[in-house]
């Protein structure tokens, strides 16, 4: 991809790169937009007519589900799912087989990557991993400012703002004391996709 090209035309490389490789018919990012709403802002297998006016609420269907929860969810019926939410401008009627995953950053879920397939079919564990690598590199470029003006993110609290437990597990019997601390470097990205 060249560096003139704009913002937009690079995420549109991205869903058609990421849906070519993962077989998936839909690749969609969505981006939170205010606190409580996410934006379609690129697909490939949708209505490219449906970016950037197709807009949620996060108590909205399996995309609002998956930002709320901060976790991927992976569906063989997504139709049949409870919080499906059938939005008629997207054209995604025929698709069956749901994998959406959270673009997180400082644990706060910016947007949500999806890839949808027409086949009922379980994404394998891989597939899953793979996917949420993708959207943590999303996430930096968003951060970034390229794609939603940093403003427009101010209102979505992207750092942690207060002491949160992390639970984990015993491999060795005895008391352990220590500090955690979430050290993110300032990095300034020349390129973020070529």
């Amino acid at each position: 991809m060249e560096d003139d090209q704009s913002a937009q035309s690079r995420l549109d490389a991205v869903v058609r790169i990421i849906a070519s490789s993962m077989v998936a018919e839909v690749c969609s990012i969505y981006l939170r937009r205010t606190s409580e709403e996410l934006e379609l802002f690129a697909t490939e297998g949708l209505n490219r007519d449906a970016v950037h006016k197709t807009r949620m609420r996060l108590s909205e269907g399996l995309v609002g589900e998956v930002a709320r929860a901060g976790a991927p969810l992976n569906l063989m019926d997504a139709p049949a799912h409870p919080s499906f939410s059938y939005r008629p401008e997207t054209g995604e009627d025929p698709y069956r087989s749901f994998l959406g995953v959270p673009l997180l950053r400082g644990g706060r879920t910016i947007g949500v990557l999806v890839v949808q397939n027409m086949a009922a079919r379980r994404y394998e564990e891989e597939e899953v991993e793979d996917l949420q690598i993708i959207a943590m590199v999303l996430a930096e470029i968003v951060t970034a400012g390229d794609l939603v003006g940093i403003e427009e993110l101010k209102d979505i609290e992207l750092s942690p703002s207060r002491p949160e437990r992390v639970k984990g597990s015993v491999f060795a019997e005895g008391i352990a004391l220590g500090h955690v601390v979430l050290h993110e470097v300032p990095v300034t990205p020349e390129h973020l996709l070529s």
